[in-house]
């Protein structure tokens, strides 16, 4: 009973540890063919929030697609080609052509399950690992277990030269909770979603095509800023 009562403060503490490493002062709703999914944006990531804000306030996300899923890893959604897409079109390529500075707010921000990050281009033409202007990811990942968590780590030793650690912190939440630690320092987490986790998974679980389109158009209806200054 007491290792049950202590096991249970500790991740408590936790999560509260983790709660605190981030600020949410906007948020975003996102009316989708399979759900809502409402996501709030950290404000220590100012760069990605007002450019995900300015985008959804002139609807520049309203009808485009989830266009590229893989189950057990993410959802993809903002290319801007995808509103008026064929079938079997692949996508994938349309964004506007700016960049968004990367923010890398480790150790307290990363890919935990329902982070919210945005896409790029790799890092041979994009050694800045500057962001798409307009496509981002919805992590849902998997649970690890301490010694792939270590492989990882060494991975990310190669790719970062060193600069991410996986803390303590982190890999519990890797191992309790989910998400894509391989991704870390990396591409930019700038939100995570607050309501819709169901919907997440529902999605994340569609049959693709070899370019992981789903076969059945997953549309995002209307996005809309439910919260944030000058809402």
């Amino acid at each position: 009973m007491v290792r049950k009562l202590m096991i249970g403060i500790a991740i408590c503490a936790l999560s509260v540890c983790m709660a605190s490493a981030q600020t949410t002062t906007a948020e975003v709703l996102l009316e989708t063919t399979a759900g809502n999914i409402r996501i709030a944006l950290y404000d220590e990531t100012p760069l990605h929030r007002d450019n995900f804000l300015k985008l959804t306030k002139e609807h520049e996300y309203d009808s485009l697609l989830f266009h590229r899923v893989i189950k057990d890893f993410m959802i993809q959604g903002g290319d801007i080609k995808s509103r008026h897409a064929q079938p079997g079109q692949r996508l994938g390529s349309g964004s506007y052509d700016y960049t968004v500075e990367a923010e890398f707010r480790l150790p307290g921000i990363f890919h935990r399950r329902g982070a919210v990050a945005m896409a790029r281009e790799g890092d041979r033409t994009n050694p800045e690992r500057r962001s798409s202007s307009t496509q981002f990811y919805i992590v849902w990942g998997r649970k690890y277990s301490e010694a792939q968590l270590d492989r990882i780590q060494e991975r990310l030793d190669a790719t970062t030269q060193g600069a991410v650690k996986l803390t303590p912190e982190m890999k519990e939440v890797y191992k309790t909770v989910g998400g894509t630690p391989h991704l870390d320092g990396q591409y930019t987490v700038f939100g995570e979603v607050m309501e819709g986790m169901d919907v997440l998974e529902r999605i994340q679980q569609s049959q693709t095509d070899p370019n992981d389109r789903p076969l059945e158009d997953i549309r995002i209806l209307k996005a809309t800023v439910t919260k944030g200054i000058d809402k």
